[in-house]
């Protein structure tokens, strides 16, 4: 029997009409795929719903009544029963609205025999039968795609968003009865046009030329974007920590296609992707306000949603003032940092969402945020101070790479004439580091595209250290008392300074700025 059973059979003299429809719900990022199966028969009428349906798909049956209405079918001839498989996954949203309404139209003759086979369907349906966007069209077809379905018709205001997905052919559609024609060969439905991607950049977020002064707060921009090292900036307010930052995403290389397929994806299950272009075209800048829940910043919910740091995929994550952060959400983020991506475990399902953003945290030395400031004293005790930066824990701040304090904004520097290199001028340096550490990872020395992400095991082949670049990381682990990984960030960090400016070897200056870049490790050093 095909997988659109569209059949009609007698019992005891009562028609018993058979359909079946695909669709899919997502946990996550995975596709999973839902057969909608749809008996009807005469007599009293009923609608019932079995399959582990939550309140979103039970109350589909009132859209799919209106909408079939419209066209002339009404359920209340009818008994109606409904069965989504596999009845152990959990089924929530309005995405299986089409799905439903055209197995029923199929359960009762109105549909040709076979005319669901292969066919993947996605929409919400509107009381008058048009087709509303649905959350999550990319990842969906792409498992359509890959479970070999031969064709899918989705709303056409994701009509753009499908247009990303190659082999498989995908039809809009603005209402059922046009979802219907189109099943009957009467009028066929418009396909998919291919959406054309142009990486941008925001050029809302400004330019690194008009950031006067602080040479080193600059030089550790250029290295975080060059190696993908999350950043922390230490000074008080006003030295320019929110601008460095917002300015960071101007000098990351352009996103390229495959990343921005992965970024589309995630704002797409958020329901964040502009209708009309249907893809992310620049690399994502999120700042959530320090108040954010441990939910709010990793994920999660009972139906699991992606959270700040997977919305920041392959972007830029901003935590301003990372102390005043709530301790639970900030620990919550240390394995997204080391591992790359984040798992939303809930008792019936497990989502995973990629979490690969490069974070930059921006603090004060201390509470009253005057300590290092020339005209302005601070009066917290040192006890206070120390309490204050350990709000960030030790194993959140050693995956934190590089560490820059920046003095009060000079006032000469404000006036003076003389400007910056502008970002275009860094983002070249950046892309040039990038393309080296690519050359690595296409000739099989690593499996890291950035030097960020090189695995320990990697290290000693990418980045050998000299006798002088060795006791140098000695006399730094130490002092500073710093761990294995802290270590290695700093191996990472040498090997990106080193990419820069275009070494073969890492050397003792690489190692030396590496070590300077851990100045948190330092002042926490007692």
């Amino acid at each position: 029997m095909s997988s659109s059973v569209n059949a009609a059979v007698t019992i005891q003299g009562t028609p018993l009409g058979l359909a079946v429809a695909q669709t899919s719900t997502l946990t996550g990022l995975e596709s999973r795929p839902i057969r909608v199966e749809v008996c009807s028969t005469r007599g009293p009428s009923f609608f019932q719903m079995v399959g582990l349906a939550y309140a979103a798909v039970r109350e589909s049956r009132v859209r799919v009544a209106s909408a079939l209405a419209r066209l002339g079918v009404l359920l209340d001839e009818y008994a109606i029963t409904v069965n989504l498989a596999p009845a152990d996954l959990r089924k929530t949203g309005s995405a299986l609205d089409l799905a439903l309404g055209v197995a029923v139209l199929a359960a009762v003759g109105k549909l040709p025999e076979g005319a669901l086979d292969g066919v993947l369907l996605l929409g919400e349906l509107s009381l008058d039968g048009g087709l509303r966007p649905i959350r999550g069209v990319l990842p969906q077809l792409e498992g359509a795609r890959v479970r070999g379905l031969t064709s899918a018709i989705v709303p056409e205001a994701n009509g753009a968003e499908a247009g990303l997905v190659e082999d498989l052919p995908t039809y809009i559609a603005g209402s059922i009865d046009a979802v219907v024609a189109h099943l009957c060969r009467r009028a066929r439905l418009p396909r998919a046009h291919r959406t054309d991607f142009t990486p941008e950049l925001d050029a809302a977020l400004g330019d690194l030329a008009d950031v006067r002064g602080q040479s080193t707060a600059r030089r550790a921009l250029e290295i975080a974007a060059a190696g993908g090292h999350n950043l922390l900036l230490l000074g008080p307010p006003g030295a320019g920590k929110t601008l460095l930052a917002r300015l960071l995403p101007t000098i990351l290389p352009p996103l390229t296609f495959d990343e921005a397929i992965e970024t589309t994806a995630v704002h797409s299950v958020a329901g964040l992707v502009e209708a009309e272009k249907g893809v992310v075209t620049r690399r994502p800048f999120r700042a959530p306000h320090h108040s954010v829940s441990e939910a709010g910043l990793i994920g999660g919910g009972e139906l699991p949603r992606p959270g700040e740091v997977s919305l920041a995929h392959n972007g830029v994550l901003f935590l301003d003032e990372l102390p005043e952060f709530r301790r639970d959400a900030l620990e919550a983020l240390r394995q997204p940092l080391e591992d790359g991506r984040v798992c939303i475990a809930r008792a019936k399902a497990r989502a995973w969402f990629p979490a690969r953003a490069l974070v930059v945290g921006a603090a004060n030395r201390c509470p009253c945020g005057n300590l290092g400031h020339p005209a302005r004293p601070c009066r917290c005790p040192p006890k206070a101070r120390r309490a204050y930066l350990a709000r960030i824990s030790g194993p959140l701040l050693d995956r934190l790479d590089v560490h820059v304090g920046l003095p009060p904004v000079d006032v000469r520097s404000l006036v003076g004439a003389v400007k910056a290199e502008s970002s275009e001028t860094v983002r070249a340096r950046v892309i040039a580091a990038r393309h080296v550490q690519g050359a690595r990872k296409a000739a099989g020395v690593t499996c890291a595209a950035y030097n960020a992400a090189l695995p320990s095991g990697d290290l000693a082949e990418v980045a050998p250290l000299d006798a002088a670049s060795r006791k140098l990381v000695a006399e730094a682990v130490e002092r500073l008392g710093l761990s294995a990984r802290a270590f290695a960030k700093v191996v990472r960090v040498a090997r990106t300074i080193a990419d820069l400016e275009g070494a073969r070897d890492v050397r003792a200056p690489h190692v030396a700025e590496a070590v300077q870049a851990r100045i948190l490790d330092r002042e926490l050093t007692p």
